[in-house]
């Protein structure tokens, strides 16, 4: 019986919570059990604020602050970059594509003809790689990042057969770094297409020396 009783308060209490006292008018804030964000620390426009000398809340931006997609005298980069590093051109470079098919190797425009500028390219790309990929995929590549340790399922283990260039051409990988695939969000906006390419060769360059260890053993 006892139970009966817990269980029937505890539906009360849910109701209550959930519909309210409808038409009436309290005096003190109401018990927040999901806040929902509604209690901020925010200040809005133009809005006094005791923070600041002057008790203005508008303040001026930050000296050096530049506005994505608003350059000012014309100028066409964004943190150093040109913008058309971020996509929205044609060619097999800024989409991966050559024609209506998936292009494999590393695209001309990358300069890419010496040992000295293929290291560099790969370099960049393993810290591009640690920053942007690396706390799903792992640092090796093998899918067991910090993400996997709680729960985040689907992640690839870049080493399978299917990721790699017979199978998987580098097109379809830059396509997949632009725009996502699953539960991985696409990169266009945070990676310049020269180190999404920068990415892609060294993940191939992981996958080659993976390779290389297993035909030793």
């Amino acid at each position: 019986m006892r139970y009966f009783f817990l269980a029937y308060a505890i539906v009360a209490v849910l109701v209550v919570g959930i519909l309210g006292f409808r038409g009436q008018h309290f005096s003190k804030p109401p018990i927040q059990v999901f806040p929902d964000m509604d209690n901020q620390d925010k200040l809005k426009a133009q809005a006094p604020s005791s923070f600041f000398a002057d008790r203005q809340g508008a303040r001026q931006p930050v000296t050096g602050t530049q506005p994505l997609g608003f350059n000012e005298s014309g100028k066409k980069e964004l943190g150093g970059i040109p913008e058309y590093e971020f996509g929205g051109q044609t060619g097999y470079y800024y989409t991966g594509h050559v024609g209506d098919y998936y292009g494999t190797g590393m695209p001309d425009e990358l300069g890419v003809n010496t040992t000295e500028t293929a290291s560099e390219l790969i370099k960049r790309g393993k810290e591009r790689f640690a920053i942007y990929c690396g706390v799903c995929h792992g640092e090796s590549g093998n899918g067991a990042g910090i993400t996997s340790r709680y729960g985040v399922p689907g992640i690839a283990n870049l080493h399978e057969d299917r990721f790699k260039s017979p199978a998987y051409p580098d097109g379809r990988m830059f396509e997949v770094i632009s725009v996502g695939k699953g539960m991985m969000s696409g990169y266009k906006a945070n990676i310049p297409v020269r180190d999404r390419w920068a990415i892609i060769s060294y993940v191939r360059t992981l996958q080659a020396a993976k390779e290389a260890a297993t035909a030793a053993k």
